[in-house]
């Protein structure tokens, strides 16, 4: 008599994710660990159990693909819909379209370079579970820039601004915030990255970068990037979660850790912090409909949800609030405004426009801001609406001094004086160096030789190496089309607005009679 073998177990979800990720890894037998995985010794971080990384999502590669292939199909039937209709004469107006320009040029490009880095760490990190992790960021970074293209892709057929995105990215002064924010981030060591993006930026700041561009899509009827949002909601809140895991788990690793850490908290929560400088001014200013103002979106994200909750637990490891957090407390009532009053002064050299915010828009500044507005920032706007009515428009034709980190014009006050322009000094091997904050000097005097390098498009167009001396040489240069920038009356866009409107109110009233 034969006895029939066992059925072999099924095993758990566990243990299914494990045979998939952690049990194809391996110990080197011929060459030395240091070898396989070069670069995880020298910024001085010590990890003593790679094993004991927790990934709380527990994804395989088939089922990724297939749940990110469902969202895919639902974005782009979207996609189709509002193109095949003329969606994009439903927006509020076609001056709602400069906060997409800007995120294009500026945000997009930023996914892709996060696509690159988080491939790299997928090969570099020594333990399975943060290179699988790793490796699913990774394609989801690659995977919003394709789709943020896709979707903005239609209103280039349109609106200008829109056809020369990552040349400028490269080449234009205000994207020189993000993309030397990224860059700082891309030429860190793997564990500074991983807090950089992983826990900085994706934790402690995605936001108030994501939530108000997607809310403002909603409430201006930009139907695809509001759908591209959703589409994208599952992925951050994984993002988010990766930043938090790898953040307790370097500081559960070894307790010399943590100095090492919250250094490189305070420097890329400043860091973060200056470039979203463009997202307030957005709020303010750039959406018709407004969703919430700057200072109500940093109080609600950042200090009720980091200062109030994230940072209560960390306590427990010995980490405090970042360094510096008590000046972007107190810029939150004037930041939005300084930043969007420099763009408006030099638009005509940017790829999007600006307008004076109307009667209307003023009111509603000044009831969101109502200890700063009217007093400092409403004679601005007075004097410029005067300018107007005798036929002028301010822009600056000067070019502004940088600061030597954030690469920001020196635009930004003293944290306890909102008159007074704030600008720090600091020397090394001789030469002197601006930057606009105590935040940004700090940076720079840890690591001179980093930000000594910096490329700075101020001192590029003055060495001769933006295309020529002129403002039209330039533009040329930056790939800036005539009538991409300047002021939103009477441009391109506002003209082939008007007229697409009355041709649809003219057709309207023929079909009724």
């Amino acid at each position: 008599m034969t006895i029939a073998p066992k059925a072999p177990r099924k095993l758990t979800m566990k243990q299914r994710y494990e045979a998939l990720t952690r049990d194809l890894d391996w110990e080197p037998s011929y060459v030395e660990t240091s070898e396989v995985f070069p670069y995880t010794e020298f910024e001085g971080i010590k990890i003593h159990d790679w094993s004991k990384w927790e990934d709380p999502f527990r994804l395989t590669v088939d089922a990724y693909t297939k749940y990110q292939a469902e969202k895919d199909k639902r974005l782009y039937a979207v996609l189709d819909g509002f193109a095949q209709s003329q969606g994009h004469l439903s927006l509020t107006e076609a001056s709602y379209l400069n906060a997409m320009k800007l995120f294009l040029q500026g945000v997009t490009p930023l996914e892709y370079q996060a696509h690159r880095n988080f491939a790299y760490l997928a090969r570099h990190l020594n333990g399975p579970g943060p290179r699988f992790a790793a490796l699913c960021q990774s394609i989801d970074e690659m995977r919003h820039t394709q789709t943020e293209i896709h979707t903005l892709s239609n209103y280039n057929k349109y609106y200008g601004g829109f056809h020369n995105y990552l040349e400028q990215h490269d080449r234009v002064w205000y994207l020189s915030v993000p993309k030397s924010f990224f860059d700082d981030a891309l030429t860190a060591g793997p564990f500074e990255f991983l807090i950089a993006i992983g826990f900085s930026f994706e934790y402690l700041l995605t936001n108030l970068l994501f939530v108000p561009f997607m809310s403002g899509a909603s409430f201006n009827g930009d139907l695809p990037t509001m759908t591209f949002g959703f589409s994208a909601q599952s992925d951050e809140s994984r993002h988010m979660t990766l930043g938090l895991e790898a953040i307790k788990f370097l500081l559960e690793q070894d307790e010399a850790n943590v100095p090492i850490v919250q250094a490189w908290i305070d420097k890329w929560f400043w860091r973060g912090y200056r470039v979203t400088a463009l997202v307030a001014q957005m709020l303010d200013y750039m959406l018709p409909r407004k969703v919430m103002s700057w200072k109500e979106a940093f109080e609600l994200y950042f200090e009720e949800q980091m200062l109030g909750g994230l940072f209560q637990d960390l306590a427990f490891y010995g980490i405090t609030p970042p360094k510096h957090v008590e000046h972007a407390i107190a810029e939150k009532e004037v930041l939005s405004h300084q930043v969007y009053w420099t763009l408006y002064q030099f638009s005509h050299a940017a790829a999007f426009t600006t307008t004076f915010p109307d009667a209307e828009a003023q009111s509603w500044l000044s009831d969101n801001y109502p200890g700063t507005f009217d007093k400092l920032y409403k004679p601005l706007w007075d004097k410029e609406a005067r300018n107007l009515e005798a036929g002028g428009r301010h822009f600056v034709r000067g070019l502004p001094q940088l600061c030597q980190v954030c690469q920001i014009p020196m635009l930004f006050t003293e944290p306890d004086d909102p008159t007074t322009i704030c600008q720090r000094h600091s020397e090394y091997r001789g030469e002197k160096f601006q930057t606009c904050s105590d935040g940004c000097q700090w940076i720079f005097e840890r690591e001179p030789e980093k930000y000594v390098q910096a490329w700075l498009p101020v001192h590029q167009i003055y060495q001769g190496n933006c295309g020529g001396p002129t403002v039209p040489d330039v533009l040329a240069w930056y790939g800036i089309q005539e009538g991409d920038g300047g002021e939103y009356k009477g441009s391109l866009d506002a003209a082939h607005w008007a007229r697409w409107h009355d041709a649809a109110d003219h057709s309207h009233i023929g079909s009724e009679a």
